[in-house]
Order: structure tokens, then sequence, then C-alpha cells
């Protein structure tokens, strides 16, 4: 087995690398949390964690992973195989990302997020999950946004809390989504507003 692990990086107790895990410069991985018992931090095989980046303990993450430099995910996620993150972006935790989902730079993922398999989201996407903020209660009403398989989110757009995302959509750069969209659709617009049926 061949793992290559950077001088620089900090690797914790309870984490698991796969078969030729490369972890570059100044990472850190399994970084603890506040309550955190004895979770077992896990990349699969064939993984590359460029500089910089800072993974917490929990996550569970499959093979052929990739992040960009300076990402940083939190803990207890679920993430599957051939995911790619890139540059500056941040996931919050009890976060799940399914096989082929391709993140690019400085996107944001808040907790409770499900992001479903061949999903695309581009530069500097935001989702958002608190429905009231700095409301007392507002831990207790946090709704994740759901993107389901294969919907691409164009640049620069921002999802609201709760919002779905249909199979196969397309979401307009620069978007404010504020309503759930259907299957196989384009929309687009602030706030966005359906535009066509995506022609097969």
């Amino acid at each position: 087995m061949s793992i290559k692990v950077a001088d620089t990086a900090i690797i914790y107790p309870n984490v698991i690398l796969g078969e030729n895990v490369v972890v570059e410069d100044y990472c850190i991985i399994g970084l603890p949390f506040k309550g955190m018992g004895q979770e077992e931090t896990i990349v699969g095989k064939d993984s590359v964690i460029r500089a910089g980046t800072y993974i917490y303990a929990g996550n569970r993450i499959g093979e052929n992973f990739q992040t960009g430099n300076k990402v940083n995910i939190r803990e207890l996620n679920e993430v599957g195989n051939n995911v790619s993150i890139g540059t500056l972006s941040v996931i919050e935790h009890h976060v799940v990302i399914c096989n082929g989902a391709r993140l690019h730079s400085q996107v944001f993922i808040p907790e409770y997020s499900v992001l479903e398999g061949d999903c695309w989201v581009g530069p500097n996407v935001v989702l958002t999950n608190a429905l009231y903020p700095k409301h007392k209660s507002v831990k207790n009403d946090l709704k994740g946004v759901r993107i389901k398989q294969n919907a691409k989110i164009g640049a620069n757009s921002t999802l609201l809390p709760g919002i779905s995302i249909g199979k196969d959509c397309l979401i307009g750069a620069g978007s404010v989504v504020t309503k759930n969209t259907e299957d196989g659709v384009i929309a687009a617009g602030s706030p966005a507003k359906l535009f066509r049926k995506i022609d097969y």
C-alpha cells in the first residue's frame, strides 16, 4: 500500500486512509469536534487531499475523492465515490454528498443538505438552511437543501432553506431559488422562474 502524506500534514488518531491516498502540505485530517466520541475518519483509496485542507473527524469519504486547496469539511458527513470539492469550499456537518457530485470553487454547503449523484454545483454557489437567522430556536429549524440526481446549479446562485432542485434540472447563473423545481426543467432569475422543460 502506498500512501503519501506530506511532512507538514497532521493526521489524528482514528483516521483510516485507503491505498494510494495523497495528503499534501498543511492538511489536517481527523480534527476533533465538540462532543466527539470515538468516531473514525475514513478517506477512500486513490484520493487526493490538496494543500491546506481541513477535514474534521467522523467523515466517511469514498474512493477517488479530491479537493482543491484550502477546503474545509466539518464533522460527520457522508461522501460517496468520485466526488470533487473545489478550492476554498466549505462543507458544514451532517451533509450527504453522493457518488459523482462535483462542487466547484468557493461553494458553501450548510448542515443537513443532500447532494445526490452526479450533480454539478458551479463556483460561488451558496446553499442556505436557516429559516429564521438569529432567532432563539434557529438551530431547531434548520432545513437543508436537496439537489437531486444530475442537477446543475449555475455560478453565483443562492438556494434558500429547504429547497429541492429536481432531477436533471439546470439553474441559471446568478439565480436566487426560493421554491422547489420539478424534474427536468431550466429555471433562472431572482427569484428563479421556470424557463422551459429540458430537451433530452
